[in-house]
């Protein structure tokens, strides 16, 4: 596409001549018939030598490039842009002859299937949606318009999707919740016997695993982002566009909020609610409620400017500790001294 037609698509500004592009690339990779991008300070050396045909920039770097695509928003238009030049993943088309479909499914003539994707009784695939091969869609699962499961994705019965969810390899959706009761001849499984709920435009990444609820709905709100190796436990309600981070795990019948991040690795202890907009730092492990707004690291969770405060008196305790112990010793000697000086007085 012409540099002019990719200006007007996406509101952009275009400094420089016009030219074709056919691909979008990094400075230091990108060829004359390519589109980069410089978003971070730290390579901006890249700019005099790159090679690319234009460069999407900021505003306050448009005249560090020879031809420009100029953005307020550097990294959201790179994305698009690179949307233009992708290629879909997968070439077949319809529903294969390969694939088990159940005669009681209901699959619109525009969905796909590959073959030796599993199709349950009573399900339902709207308009548009791709399954890939090694998938297992559950009886009485709903699929709406152009959702998109990636080979080995497990839909367990009774799953319900919005329109547009990507769900990455390997993942599995309405696996039962990790529920058992104690008793006299060890642990009894306690029946799962809910659903999951997805909606709109939520991705899920590989091999991650929303659980089903033990009697009621586990759900992810709109607009939601699950890295990969997240788990989300039965119950738990995610409110619309959070972000949860790679290997961060969610327990049972918590609630987040909308716009929360959950960064890599951290814990949310059951029962727990978070408010509107609360960030939880890598690693940090949460076992209270969180008020809307709140930002917070470590374990157990605080306010993240008294963590990173803690942290940095962390590296000085080995040396604190000797200081008390050099002083505690000054003090004994002190004492001693001063006893000395009155049975003497």
């Amino acid at each position: 596409m012409l540099l002019s037609e990719l200006a007007a698509r996406f509101g952009l500004t275009l400094k420089g001549g016009d030219k074709e592009i056919d691909g979008v690339n990094v400075l230091e990779k990108a060829g004359p018939s390519e589109l980069s991008f410089f978003i971070n300070p730290r390579y901006a050396h890249l700019l005099d030598s790159t090679e690319a045909g234009a460069v999407l920039v900021g505003e306050a770097h448009a005249a560090l490039v020879p031809t420009a695509l100029v953005s307020a928003n550097v990294y959201l238009d790179l994305a698009r842009l690179v949307s233009v030049f992708a290629k879909p993943k997968g070439d077949f088309s319809g529903i294969s002859e390969l694939a088990f479909v159940h005669d009681q499914a209901e699959v619109s003539d525009r969905a796909t299937v590959y073959p030796f994707a599993y199709i349950g009784a009573r399900c339902v695939l709207g308009p548009g949606v791709v399954v890939f091969p090694g998938c297992y869609v559950g009886e009485d699962c709903v699929l709406g318009e152009d959702c998109l499961l990636y080979p080995n994705v497990v839909l367990m019965s009774g799953t319900r999707l919005g329109r547009n969810v990507i769900i990455q390899p390997g993942a599995v959706i309405g696996g039962d919740g990790f529920g058992f009761a104690q008793g006299p001849a060890g642990h009894v499984k306690i029946p799962q016997v809910g659903v999951v709920e997805i909606g709109d435009d939520v991705e899920i990444g590989a091999n991650s695993a929303v659980d089903r609820a033990s009697l009621d709905v586990t759900r992810i709100g709109p607009g939601t982002k699950m890295d990969n190796l997240v788990q989300v436990a039965h119950n738990v309600r995610v409110g619309a566009n959070c972000l949860l981070i790679a290997q961060c795990g969610i327990a049972g019948s918590s609630r987040l909020g909308d716009n929360v991040v959950v960064a890599g690795q951290a814990g949310i202890k059951d029962n727990v609610t978070l408010g509107d907009n609360v960030m939880v730092a890598a690693q940090a492990g949460v076992g209270k409620d969180l008020a809307d707004g709140s930002l917070v690291g470590g374990t157990p969770a605080m306010e993240h400017m008294v963590f990173l405060k803690s942290s940095a008196a962390l590296s000085r305790l080995p040396e604190l500790i000797r200081r008390v112990g050099r002083l505690e010793k000054e003090i004994e000697r002190l004492s001693g001294t001063a006893a000395d000086g009155e049975e003497h007085g």
